[in-house]
């Protein structure tokens, strides 16, 4: 199936797709060194670097899916929050794209703070203007003026394009990937095929990985190490859960991630696993602990990530994770490059979408749009875990 990634990042999305079945046609990106990531990583020739309102959407036939994630800093937490008032708005792009295009599916992604109650008319007119793409928003019209027009539209028929469109705040760690990242997921899929989307179930859980640790000490035997708590905690846990363990998997922690990773200070040959000095701790910043999934990897101010980039050992010392041990928390394949110096790469990093979560939804995504195909989808082989 055919797709196009638009605000392509360095191409966590667009990897999972892959590994999921797409066949991308293209990608739109603005940044230079993340399409420099994706010439490496990718077909160079089918990425456009520039601004998606210089794109000729036209030059692409027979699109399957469109994908990407509009820049997420008018809605993030650590934003000004101005959304729909932010020229960094990018959604208006990202309906265009599905108008010009009208492929089967769609696939964004875009941060919690997406669903604040500050944003919910504007979100509504999101969700809305990718139903009825064809009902453009003219270019006198206030984007509330239009919104009450959707909202009419939606109590009764149209004779253009639409699409049903679903949404869900979802973690990525829920999925196995080691690492706390709540993102909001919003799929369409073209009415007229007259297919439901439902999100696939969670296969990872805490609950399972509290069990291992404080229940059955299953997970410090894997690792061979002691236990880090006390006992009192298997008590509590054993009248939450019963007399049997959680089904799902267990989260993925940070230590299952890096496990056979040597120390970026001790001998090896992994090129983008170099020390990086100056971490340090300061409240709300502690790092991550080694034995939880990572904190949400962010892309930080001025090239300086914050303590979410920092892992945290036993004994509280810290370090910032290496350029290597990042690509493995967002579930790159190992050999996946990433262009520039450690900031920069860890900007591209801490944007990206976890590939293993964007390959499970595009398998999802797949198996729907090919509901009388048995399609042999490759298993995800990129980190050393799961």
């Amino acid at each position: 199936m055919k797709s196009l990634e638009i605000f392509s990042g360095t191409g966590g999305l667009a990897k999972g797709l892959e590994l999921a079945g797409f066949e991308h046609q293209g990608f739109v990106e603005l940044n230079k060194h993340a399409c420099n990531s994706l010439r490496l990583n990718f077909d160079k020739e089918k990425v456009f670097q520039g601004d998606i309102k210089n794109y000729d959407f036209t030059s692409l036939k027979n699109i399957d899916v469109v994908a990407g994630g509009p820049p997420c800093q008018p809605f993030s937490l650590g934003g000004k929050h101005k959304a729909h008032d932010d020229t960094r708005d990018m959604f208006p792009y990202a309906i265009k794209a599905i108008e010009a295009l009208h492929p089967k599916a769609f696939i964004f992604e875009n941060v919690k703070g997406l669903l604040r109650k500050s944003f919910a008319d504007y979100f509504e007119y999101i969700i809305l203007r990718l139903t009825y793409p064809t009902l453009s928003l003219c270019d006198a019209q206030d984007w509330q003026l239009h919104l009450n027009e959707l909202r009419k539209a939606s109590k009764g028929t149209h004779q253009g394009t639409t699409y049903d469109v679903s949404f869900k705040l979802v973690n990525a760690a829920d999925y196995g990937v080691p690492q706390v990242r709540e993102r909001v997921i919003i799929v369409g899929i073209r009415s007229d095929l007259n297919k439901k989307w439902t999100f696939p179930a969670s296969t990872h859980s805490q609950e399972r990985l509290l069990w291992e640790q404080y229940v059955t000490g299953e997970y410090w035997k894997e690792h061979n190490i002691s236990p880090l708590k006390d006992e009192p905690l298997t008590e509590r846990l054993k009248k939450r859960f019963g007399v049997f363990p959680p089904s799902e998997k267990r989260w993925v922690t940070v230590r299952d991630a890096l496990k056979n990773v040597p120390q970026p200070y001790e001998p090896h040959e992994i090129e983008d696993h170099i020390f990086k000095d100056g971490a340090r701790t300061y409240p709300g910043h502690t790092g991550s602990y080694i034995d939880q999934p990572s904190k949400t990897l962010k892309a930080g101010a001025h090239g300086v990530p914050g303590g979410e980039n920092m892992i945290r050992y036993e004994n509280d010392s810290v370090r910032y994770f290496t350029v290597y041990e990042g690509k493995l928390l967002q579930t790159f394949p190992k050999d996946f490059q990433v262009t520039g110096a450690w900031g920069e790469a860890m900007r591209q990093i801490g944007n990206a979408v976890p590939v293993l979560l964007a390959q499970r939804i595009g398998q999802h995504l797949h198996n729907l749009l090919n509901a009388s195909l048995q399609a042999d989808i490759e298993p995800l082989k990129c980190a050393n875990f799961d």
